[in-house]
């Protein structure tokens, strides 16, 4: 039978606090940016640039199991599973630990020849930055844990919990870190203890709240180790593992690279650039993080035409979001950075870098989709034969324009390889899942808001540069575009607003669950 529940309301409030989440982070991230450039200079926001490529790889060592537990716990019906999936977490909990302190030991000793061989900084003493590679070693073991956890609250849908959580710790790590930098020392290690101490705060609070949303009834035993657990997931696992490996390198591995290839000062300059495109993941992050765990919940129960209305019409709502803030900071880029930073050269040297970057992310965001369907389906061998295609593709092109080029070329590969990933991803996941919906899919739910914001806010934006307006002017007529180009998909979308305003209607039949 159908049982009709308050599901649809969770999945629109998760998806609120998830945005709200990280709107607030990269607010922040927009408030203290200038402060750190001020109080740190280019080059050691480059190092913080490096740290971030750096966590990204390390975090290739959970293999894939913080999203297996997710898709677990989200499956979870009946008190046995939820058994189950406490003794999964439990498990996994010791190998993560055990590998945190692995990391710590690896990049201490490692620190001095990163230092001497791989970083160049004309500023920084490189004892100064061997120091800083050791704590951001420390920083990276202290939040190792921290996704397998999360992967746990995810799988509850306790978004709203995990997402008041996130911006405590964002607030306290960033402003924190500002007082630290103002009043006690300007330098690039106080900055990274900090960060450290919040690490550990974070990934305590977060496990003692998946814990507890995964609680048992009273008098329950308490978890075991499960090595059969482990033999049930571990395929599905060791794909996601190959495919998390793959898509690191795909999307930090230009860090990576340019870290030896441009100067330090370079790479902070595109790390700044790169926080302008990842603005777009304040939608595309808590969307993946509401929108999979319920895939996973539907395909188990069986409901193949939810999954598709939810595929479709959660895509043209997100995209026609996504790609109006994309050509809104792409056209007025300089002046946003000029407000932002206060260098009118910087703004300018890095425009192009900005633009390509903010097409690739869009499309990458689009991607989020087709690869929540794979993993819900449990095709994660699919994902991972994506990733590495292009990966392949990626290395080569990387080294060959970022050589040439330098962070713009770094940028284009990036454009230019997800669009391929688009086109491709698309075709080969339609292959199987909701077959022949690939096509239409492109055209329509990505297409659509895609020229809508081309037109109105490319293209309006680009007339209102020309007018010769003051700045406040400008920027106003910009937003204004924005928020238009995102109303006039609705008339195009027949059924849109209706699913957009069930989300928050308790009694939607969008995620009824059969039983």
């Amino acid at each position: 039978m159908t049982i009709t529940s308050d599901a649809g309301a969770r999945l629109g409030w998760n998806l609120a606090a998830g945005v709200a989440s990280t709107s607030w982070t990269a607010l922040v991230a927009l408030a203290t940016v200038p402060l750190y450039l001020r109080y740190l200079g280019i080059e050691a926001y480059g190092l913080i640039g490096f740290f971030t490529a750096m966590q990204a790889l390390f975090a290739l060592l959970e293999v894939g199991l913080a999203q297996t537990v997710n898709r677990e716990v989200a499956r979870t019906s009946t008190l046995d599973e939820r058994r189950q999936a406490r003794d999964l977490l439990h498990t996994l909990a010791v190998g993560y630990w055990a590998v945190a302190a692995l990391i710590a030991l690896i990049t201490w000793a490692a620190a001095p020849l990163v230092a001497r061989y791989w970083l160049t900084s004309a500023a920084i003493p490189a004892e100064s930055v061997s120091r800083a590679v050791m704590l951001m070693g420390l920083i990276v073991a202290c939040r190792f844990p921290l996704s397998l956890y999360l992967g746990a609250l995810m799988g509850a849908r306790r978004m709203v919990l995990a997402s008041g959580i996130e911006i405590v710790m964002v607030t306290l790590a960033n402003l924190g870190a500002i007082a630290i930098l103002a009043l006690l020392s300007r330098t690039i290690q106080a900055f990274f203890v900090w960060q450290a101490l919040v690490g550990l705060l974070n990934v305590a609070v977060v496990r003692a709240a998946a814990w507890r949303a995964i609680r048992m009834e009273e008098g329950a035993s308490a978890p075991r180790f499960d090595a059969t657990g482990l033999r049930r997931i571990w395929r599905f696992s060791a794909a996601i593992a190959v495919t998390a490996i793959l898509g690191t390198l795909f999307v930090q591995g230009d860090k990576v690279i340019l870290s030896k290839i441009v100067s330090l000062g370079d790479l902070g300059r595109y790390t700044l650039a790169g926080i302008a495109a990842r603005s777009l993941y304040v939608l595309v992050a808590p969307v993946f993080g509401v929108i999979y765990p319920q895939m996973a919940a539907l395909h188990a129960a069986g409901d193949t035409d939810e999954i598709e209305r939810l595929y479709r019409s959660g895509t043209r709502l997100m995209m026609a979001a996504i790609f109006p803030v994309a050509f809104f900071i792409g056209v007025f880029s300089t002046d946003i950075f000029t407000l932002w930073t206060g260098d009118v050269q910087l703004a300018e040297r890095i425009g192009t870098v900005v633009r390509l970057l903010l097409f690739g992310t869009a499309l990458n965001g689009a991607m989020h989709f087709p690869y929540a369907l794979q993993l819900a389906y449990g095709k994660s061998n699919l994902a991972m034969a994506i990733n590495l295609t292009l990966v392949i593709i990626f290395a080569p092109l990387l080294v060959l324009l970022s050589v040439r080029h330098g962070i713009t070329g770094a940028a284009a590969a990036w454009a230019i390889l997800n669009f391929l990933y688009l086109v491709l991803g698309t075709w080969l996941t339609h292959r199987t899942m909701l077959r022949g919906l690939g096509t239409r899919w492109i055209l329509a739910d990505v297409g659509i808001p895609f020229l809508i914001g081309l037109v109105l806010v490319g293209g309006g934006g680009v007339a209102t540069q020309h007018l010769h307006l003051e700045l406040p002017a400008r920027m106003f007529f910009g937003v204004l575009l924005t928020g238009v180009a995102f109303l006039a998909v609705y008339p195009l979308s027949p059924g849109l607003a209706g699913f957009a305003s069930r989300l928050f209607t308790p009694q939607s039949t969008l995620l009824s669950q059969r039983t």
